[in-house]
């Protein structure tokens, strides 16, 4: 049986009336917008948090989005316990960045207005054929290929700061991912027969590379900064990046047999 328990939120660490009495995101986000260099902590992560775990407890176990929410919520708490730790340099910038890229995939799960990068994901959550992992990647490709472009756009405009001040931080949070990613693979698809490379679950998603996403996204994210002054073109750059990435995440989501 896939075990999926990892990923499930520890009732130890966060409490779930966490979101009580805190600001919400925008408002939080706003106070960090001053001068780049003041402290902060896990705790300005506090209201995404306590929104994914709300969608887990909707969701049943094993429903495709609740598969990648679970992976998600346990990225978003290691940052937060990173910045608690003093992780980080900047760490005003990490929460305004990781804020706002939570942000656009809350908007999607709670509102569902679907952009092409997301609907392969949330349409195909209940098929039988679709393993756990393929549905936790496919929400990754969507969240970094996408959402996080965007997201660095517009945390630059925030801080009022180009991409290159915020690539420290994209590259600390992206080796994070990244270490996550290689633990979701061993967790999510368990055994050695799968490591063949026949194997098709292993042929598929052995395709996608959350590293060579992330590269991608880093050139998306400067050149949508770049095309700030030319709305017409930028919105294309982002139809085109939302269209491409939903392709990858179909893909990502083909059914296999038992």
């Amino acid at each position: 049986m896939v075990r999926l328990e990892q990923f499930a939120p520890d009732a130890a660490e966060i409490d779930p009336g966490a979101g009580s009495g805190v600001p919400d995101a925008a408002t939080r986000v706003g106070s960090q917008a001053g001068p780049r260099n003041r402290a902060g902590t896990g705790a300005g992560l506090d209201p995404v948090v306590a929104r994914m775990r709300a969608l887990d407890a909707r969701w049943p176990e094993r429903d495709g989005v609740a598969v990648f929410n679970r992976v998600y919520l346990a990225v978003t708490r290691e940052i937060g316990r990173r910045l608690d730790g003093g992780r980080f340099a900047d760490p005003s910038a990490v929460v305004a960045l990781d804020v706002r890229f939570a942000e656009r995939y809350l908007a999607v799960a709670e509102d569902g207005r679907l952009p092409a990068c997301w609907r392969p994901l949330f349409r195909l959550r209940g098929h039988p054929g679709v393993r756990p992992l393929q549905f936790a990647l496919s929400g990754i490709n969507a969240h970094i290929g996408h959402d996080l472009a965007l997201a660095v756009v517009d945390t630059c405009r925030t801080l009022d700061c180009d991409p290159v001040d915020l690539e420290d931080e994209f590259d600390r949070v992206g080796e994070i991912l990244v270490s996550l990613e290689e633990r979701i693979r061993e967790d999510l698809m368990p055994g050695p027969d799968l490591l063949q490379v026949a194997d098709p679950l292993t042929h598929l998603l052995g395709s996608w590379s959350l590293e060579r996403a992330r590269e991608a996204t880093w050139a998306a994210a400067r050149a949508l900064w770049a095309l700030r002054e030319l709305p017409d073109v930028a919105e294309e750059f982002t139809e085109r990046l939302d269209a491409a990435v939903g392709f990858a995440g179909r893909l990502l989501l083909t059914p296999l047999p038992d």
